[in-house]
């Protein structure tokens, strides 16, 4: 794509996903509205419910077949963040999808790591007990641009985000939703140290507020690009649409002002054990 608009959609999900789906459609109207041509949705887009009984096989899901229409319709690029999957072996994926201006489907990538957490405010995690986590990142091209993968935790994972960049991502994406006290330590900060590490724009689709099953998330969805520079952000926790510009050229600027690509080394840690593991760098 080179040069072109994205969108992050900020939204508010509850446990209907009828609703959920009517309010995503009309945020990615304003999107597409605004110019946009790749448009990404939050984590769990479908449902933020802690009830994982209604959860649908992926042609039954009523995120999956919106958002294949309205890519259609808009010609656009869309990215539902993620929604619950029902497999074929009757386990639940925490999975993203990418649909192209045809309504094709371009990619999955089910997120890696689980979200199983305590926190300081009494708050208890255990996303492993509810989905299965996946085994694959993801890279994809949309008109000359490398998108790579991710899922809200995986955020706190860069490795993940390292590998992504070294099979030639110029744009990172991490739909989340995030809680309200994770969020207001570390969602920042994370990332921008993405977008630096990795001399890529970063893209970042949030659920925010409080929620029909009691949970709180930060919201502030977020566009930084190459140089760690945050060019767009809803500045709060309610619903709406943010729009930047991304020049993949951009991307190919950083890395060449800050090189740690191509500069980073293979080595060992000494660990006092003859076995240490060989870590591998971008040399690898």
């Amino acid at each position: 794509m080179g040069v072109f608009k994205a969108a992050a959609v900020q939204m508010r999900s509850g446990e209907n996903p009828q609703r959920n789906a009517a309010d995503m459609e009309r945020l990615v109207r304003q999107a597409a509205g605004q110019g946009a041509t790749y448009i990404q949705t939050p984590e769990m887009t479908g449902a933020l419910t802690r009830d994982k009984k209604a959860v649908v096989s992926e042609d039954k899901d009523v995120i999956v077949s919106t958002a294949r229409e309205l890519a259609s319709e808009l010609g656009v690029f869309l990215h539902i963040g993620s929604t619950a999957i029902l497999r074929a072996d009757g386990k639940i994926a925490n999975r993203a999808f990418l649909f192209g201006p045809d309504g094709a489907t371009l990619a999955t990538y089910d997120k890696i790591h689980m979200f199983d957490v305590d926190l300081d405010n009494g708050e208890s995690w255990r996303e492993s007990a509810s989905y299965e986590p996946g085994t694959r990142a993801a890279v994809t091209e949309i008109n000359g641009t490398k998108l790579g993968f991710a899922v809200c935790y995986d955020l706190r994972f860069p490795q993940l985000f390292r590998a992504e960049a070294l099979a030639g991502a110029q744009v990172l994406t991490v739909p989340a939703a995030f809680t309200r006290q994770t969020g207001e330590a570390h969602w920042h900060v994370l990332l921008r140290a993405r977008a630096i590490e990795n001399g890529a724009y970063v893209i970042a689709a949030a659920q925010g507020g409080v929620h029909e099953d009691g949970r709180e998330t930060y919201g502030h969805s977020m566009i930084v690009d190459p140089w760690g520079r945050i060019i767009a952000e809803v500045p709060g926790d309610e619903p709406g649409v943010i729009v930047a510009e991304v020049d993949t050229d951009q991307s190919t600027a950083a890395r060449k002002k800050i090189p740690n690509l191509k500069n980073a080394r293979d080595f060992t840690v000494d660990a006092g054990s003859a076995d240490a593991p060989l870590l591998r760098g971008a040399a690898s």
